[in-house]
């Protein structure tokens, strides 16, 4: 028997969506430039480093579990980056004799680096049974005070041409941001949908003593979440650097939150066990496109955190709803 469509079950699980859908459109008829070319630009180049972030966070919350080490690490992985890829004639270079290496190197190995902070905080959620709220928690704060450390709390600019063109570069209309984005997303729905790895997490995220009994190595698969998450933190606090034109131990805050409204508005469950790519997108281009609304409406920026926190909220809240109404 063919399913009804129900308008009032969809326009309810999609109500945050539906609402900034019809502020954009608001807004866009009442300011100019608002659906020009620069902004649809814009927003790619700031999306595309978000949904990298996000990406990395949803497989923490599809097991159930969660990463507020997200924007800390962020951060570090900029600053590392900064730190490589600093013009050999810039004054203030942070690490005056380390050699001259190409862009990819330098990703490389913060890739590896964030990597093992990703393996220290899976092995003490699967290992240690350590709440991944916790577990995180603390490394945010560990991650930070390294970031204080090696830095000495200053500011870094002065790169070298090549890093800052990884992120103002564009192969004609398309920004280089977005390419990694796709390359990002395309891997991420592979993992998810047509591998063992995906299968495992969300079988975790379902019922991890299920999934145990059935022959899931539970802890194997944690850890390569939290590592594969890492890694990606860490190729986006590369892109951010490169963006910005520099980095500080501020790069990144508050990050994790915002990747974690943007999994929860686009469908990944906060309870576990649900969550697919298209949707975390979906999730971070509304929160984006909330931001430059409020923008064009020269909305005071203390009330955009208001706004983004009630989102927040918001999110979460139906989210437990439609949780709950399956129950």
């Amino acid at each position: 028997m063919e399913k009804k469509f129900d308008i009032k079950k969809f326009m309810s699980d999609n109500a945050i969506i539906i609402l900034i859908v019809v502020l954009a459109l608001g807004v866009g008829l009442k300011t100019d430039n608002f659906f020009s070319i620069n902004n649809l630009r814009n927003l790619i180049i700031n999306v595309s480093p978000r949904f990298i972030i996000a990406c990395g966070v949803s497989g923490c919350l599809i097991t159930k579990g969660t990463d507020l080490s997200a924007g800390r690490q962020v951060g570090l992985a900029a600053c590392l980056s900064a730190m490589m890829l600093q013009s050999v004639d810039y004054a203030a270079r942070m690490l005056p004799g380390f050699p001259d290496i190409p862009w990819f190197v330098a990703l490389i190995i913060v890739m590896v680096i964030m990597g093992c902070f990703g393996a220290v905080n899976g092995c003490v959620i699967a290992y240690l049974k350590v709440p991944p709220f916790i577990a995180t928690l603390g490394m945010q704060t560990i991650v930070y005070g390294l970031c204080s450390v090696i830095t000495d709390n200053q500011p870094m600019g002065g790169f070298k041409s090549s890093y800052s063109q990884v992120a103002l570069g564009s192969i004609g209309p398309i920004p280089y941001l977005a390419i990694f984005a796709v390359i990002v997303g395309v891997f991420m729905w592979f993992l998810y949908n047509k591998t063992r790895h995906g299968k495992y997490m969300y079988a975790i995220g379902g019922n991890e003593n299920a999934a145990q009994v059935a022959g899931v190595n539970v802890t194997a698969t944690l850890i390569r979440i939290y590592v594969l998450a890492a890694m990606l933190y860490a190729l986006a606090g590369f892109l951010v650097g490169a963006k910005a034109g520099g980095a500080s131990t501020a790069t990144g805050n508050g990050y994790e939150l915002e990747a974690i409204a943007a999994c929860t508005i686009g469908g990944v469950s906060t309870n576990g066990g649900v969550g697919k790519v298209p949707g975390i997108l979906i999730g971070v281009l509304v929160f984006e496109i909330l931001k430059i609304c409020l923008q064009f409406l020269k909305v005071d920026p203390a009330y955009t955190y208001i706004a983004q926190g009630l989102v927040i909220i918001v999110a979460v809240a139906l989210d437990l709803r439609k949780y709950l109404a399956k129950k």
